[in-house]
């Protein structure tokens, strides 16, 4: 435990610091200004394990209930560690185990179909109840699009559909393929807001069930279908393609193989919108505890290693633009339902559950506020001339579409 709390006196310099020990003594690091948290550590083995590797145990020592908080929430606790975070980062038992981590990433994300549906079921064949209680009406669980500082969530994904629809260009008739769909509220939308066909390809069973429900009971059941599928799998030509929270899932060593398969799904003159949590400081790794809890085989790229595998295919990348804080702020409104319904999703699953996702989504705010995560909406096609040469008519139609029904039934 004493080696724990010497390395938290090398790190914690901005803010204040207060660990209860096993024993019950106080000690207080670093000095104000910034936020002031205390924590409880229970017992030695967790102070042991959080020093081999504070990336990995933290999480689990919070998720077993061996480090709980005892002024402040996880949300102020991880808060003041990302403040600190750059003197962590200069010690051992930070940068050996990072270091490793892009050494073996590749195999960390080696996603072939049957364990790319693996991964998939691992988070999105969780119960649906939990969904509804933190999401939108529309369950859209990606980043929204906040216009003003008075959108309400749903509001903002409302926004960030008709948002990817005005890139989308969408024309009376146009086939689209949604990579990645969801429980299946952008292709209902997109269906209602032009396109004429919509096929829409997941890997979680449930979220395939629920959208070709939710397709016919809106009355769209012949225009939008919904199938069990890997984009490996997936055949045809489509006029558009859209993919919104799946790239994180993809893998670096599928980069080339995705890149190549939108390029030969996609029409001569189509239009591609990809939507994915990116990092803005150069490849990296997915932290452990990500990994390993929620998100196995996930990574999210820097835009370096997305733009080097666009330039093999031949695609044209004709818009980015970067998401800075829409995710961030989309995330605190998740955590905020999520801790209303805490007991709710309690009665579901467990304490352990909850308190994994507290640190899930405390984690991945923080991630967006101040280390350096992203958002960002990249635009493809095989021709240069299939989009207008400037960005006017991105905001012309969504203003045409701003008083259009966006839920879908």
């Amino acid at each position: 435990m004493w080696l724990l709390l010497h390395l938290f006196s090398k790190v914690f310099r901005t803010g204040r610091l207060t660990v209860i020990d096993p024993a019950g003594s106080s000690h207080v690091f670093g000095e104000l200004p910034g936020p002031a948290v205390t924590i409880r550590i229970h017992d030695r083995a967790a102070g042991w394990r959080i020093f081999a590797d504070a990336r990995l145990y933290i999480g689990e020592a919070y998720m077993d209930g061996s480090l709980t908080i005892v002024d402040g929430d996880i949300y102020d606790f991880l808060d003041l560690c990302a403040i600190n975070l750059a003197e962590l980062e200069q010690r051992p038992q930070f940068d050996l185990p990072y270091r490793l981590g892009i050494v073996l990433r590749r195999f960390q994300q080696f996603n072939p179909i049957r364990r790319a549906r693996s991964n998939a079921a691992h988070h999105y064949d969780l119960s649906g109840q939990l969904y509804d209680l933190f999401l939108d009406a529309d369950r859209q669980y990606s980043c929204a699009y906040f216009v003003s500082g008075n959108d309400t969530l749903d509001v903002a994904q409302d926004n960030k559909k008709r948002h990817i629809a005005a890139k989308l260009l969408l024309q009376p008739g146009c086939k689209v393929l949604d990579i990645g769909s969801g429980w299946g509220g952008l292709g209902i939308y997109l269906a209602r807001t032009g396109a004429g066909q919509v096929t829409g390809v997941t890997l979680s069973e449930e979220q395939f069930k629920i959208s070709n429900d939710r397709a016919a009971a809106a009355g769209l059941g012949d225009r939008v279908k919904f199938h069990l599928r890997d984009y490996r799998e997936q055949d045809g030509k489509f006029d558009r393609i859209v993919s919104v929270g799946m790239f994180e899932h993809v893998g670096v060593n599928h980069y080339g193989a995705f890149f190549t398969k939108l390029r030969d799904l996609l029409a001569e003159d189509g239009v591609a919108v990809l939507h994915s949590i990116g990092r803005a400081d150069g490849p990296g790794t997915t932290n452990p505890w990500i990994r390993k809890y929620i998100f196995p085989g996930g990574y999210s790229p820097a835009l370096s290693e997305v733009l080097a595998a666009v330039e093999k295919t031949g695609l044209c990348v004709t818009d980015i633009e970067i998401l800075r804080l829409h995710y961030a702020d989309t995330l605190r409104e998740w955590r905020r339902r999520f801790a209303q319904n805490r007991d709710k999703v309690k009665a579901i699953y467990d304490e352990r559950f909850c308190r994994m996702w507290e640190f899930y989504l405390a984690g991945s705010e923080i991630a967006f506020r101040r280390q350096g995560h992203m958002v960002f909406q990249m635009q493809l096609s095989r021709q240069q001339t299939a989009v207008p040469l400037t960005r006017d008519y991105i905001l012309e139609w969504e203003r045409a579409n701003a008083g259009r029904a966006n839920l879908a039934a």
